[in-house]
């Protein structure tokens, strides 16, 4: 199959089952967190960078910003709309890094896509923060909490996709011949 082809998967039933099944562990994983002094750490940051790598734009748009607006809706609905735009936002970056941007060197690409991406969350959620609830101070308060869930979450997914090849895995299985 030739690399053109590997994008247009669009609107397949395997699109669409891929898809959900990164959407529905988004918002699993945004229904628990690892408590931490002063706060807690969410695991989503790794699915979100996970499937953005693996997926085309539309798709991890759709896992990072709608996954995490449910999963905020359904466990802690105040900064849903932050989740929706901002993990949103960071889910497109690093899936356009990963498929558009220096395609001879895509582990690198897609590197430079979960740093942008990290510091997209680590500003949205600070940004989000200080107006949902009326006080930079709070913002500032959560700042390392965000830093390190976005640090965790980048390199726990670029371990994950190439690394433990699920890159080639993923490529392999979906964009088989029939």
């Amino acid at each position: 199959m030739s690399t053109t082809s590997n994008y247009n998967i669009k609107h397949t039933t395997y699109w669409l089952c891929i898809t959900a099944m990164f959407m529905a562990l988004n918002i699993v994983m945004s229904s628990f967190s690892i408590p931490v002094p002063g706060g807690h750490l969410y695991m989503n940051d790794i699915v979100i960078c996970t499937a953005a790598i693996l997926l085309d734009p539309f798709a991890a748009f759709m896992v990072g910003g709608v996954g995490a607006f449910l999963g905020d809706l359904f466990f802690y609905p105040t900064p849903m709309f932050v989740s929706l735009v901002t993990h949103g936002l960071q889910a497109i970056v690093i899936s356009l890094f990963s498929h558009h941007i220096m395609k001879k060197h895509r582990v690198l690409s897609s590197g430079i896509g979960v740093g942008i991406g990290a510091v997209i969350m680590i500003v949205g959620y600070s940004l989000g923060r200080a107006f949902i609830y009326s006080t930079p101070e709070y913002a500032i308060l959560k700042l390392p909490y965000q830093v390190l869930q976005a640090v965790v979450g980048a390199v726990a997914g670029m371990i994950l996709c190439w690394k433990c090849k699920l890159v080639e895995l993923f490529h392999q299985k979906v964009f088989r011949k029939s």
